[in-house]
Parts: structure tokens; C-alpha cells; sequence
């Protein structure tokens, strides 16, 4: 069965004189990072995928995780924070892939686990993940089709 990991980019500077794509991550935040890392590894979670959005402080994240071993595509789309467009990437998602790494903002990643599990945690802070199984694969991956298996905040 599937997996699916939704996380939210770690804490990103105010960016006072930034566009707000262009926000890096503070010193917590590449600290949350990390730590978010090691916890998937731990977990055996290591993604075989991962769809990041463009922005600065999710690549940044991203770069924080350390994974060595995934594909990776930026999706511009992932920006625009529409949890349905992050709906169709998963669905999009080929069988060969077994475990799915989504990397994106507020709202859209916590109303995304909300939609595909039919519950989510009351709040969704940055570095936050969720862990959801897919039955039936990616294409079948319809709101209430998913089971919440594991949420995560980097404060425990």
C-alpha cells in the first residue's frame, strides 16, 4: 500500500523586502529540518518521490532532510496552495512509486490530509508531517480514502 507523507516547509523568515517565494528558512527552521530527516529515516519513510514546491523554503527543507536517494520535481503548482491541485499530483503519481513525499504551504497541505483522511490534527505548524496510506494506489486516491497513520510536530 501506498504512503504518503505531507509536509508542511519548516519556519521561514518574516522576509521583510522579500517576495514571499523567496523566504529562506531561519536557524529553527533548517534545525526542524533536519530533525524531520532523521525522523523518516528512522521510520524507514524515505521517500522514492518527492514533489516540492518552487518557493525558497521548501527547497530549502527539502535540502534539510538530507535525503540522497529520491527523485525529485518542483511543482510550481504546489505554490499556488490549492489543496485540489495537490490532490491531482498525488493521483498523478506513477505505481512504481511506493512512498510519497509532498512538500508545501498553509492551508493547502493540512486541508490535503483533512480531504483524504476525513480528519486532521487542529493544526498543521511548519515542519508538521502526516503520514497517510493510500489503498488501491495513487490513481484511487479520492477524499476519505486515506488513513491517517502518523502526525508529526517538530516539538514532538
Amino acid at each position: 500500500m501506498p504512503s504518503l507523507i505531507v509536509l508542511r516547509h519548516a519556519k521561514a523568515a518574516a522576509g521583510l523586502g522579500l517576495a514571499d517565494i523567496d523566504r529562506p528558512l531561519t536557524d529553527r527552521g533548517r534545525r526542524d529540518a533536519a530533525a524531520a530527516g532523521e525522523w523518516l529515516r528512522g521510520a524507514a519513510l524515505a521517500p522514492d518521490l518527492v514533489l516540492c514546491s518552487t518557493a525558497v523554503r521548501t527547497r530549502e527543507t527539502l535540502d534539510g532532510l538530507a535525503f540522497t536517494t529520491s527523485d525529485v520535481a518542483y511543482e510550481a503548482s504546489i505554490y499556488d496552495n490549492d489543496p485540489e491541485a495537490l490532490l491531482s499530483l498525488v493521483r498523478e503519481t506513477g505505481d512504481e512509486v511506493d512512498t510519497l513525499l509532498l512538500i508545501g504551504h498553509n492551508p493547502s497541505v493540512h486541508q490535503l490530509v483533512h480531504d483524504l483522511t476525513g480528519s486532521a490534527p487542529e493544526s498543521f505548524p511548519t515542519c508538521a508531517l502526516a503520514v497517510i496510506d493510500v489503498p488501491g494506489g495513487w490513481a484511487e486516491a479520492w477524499p476519505g480514502t486515506g488513513d491517517l497513520t502518523t502526525f508529526r510536530t517538530p516539538k514532538g
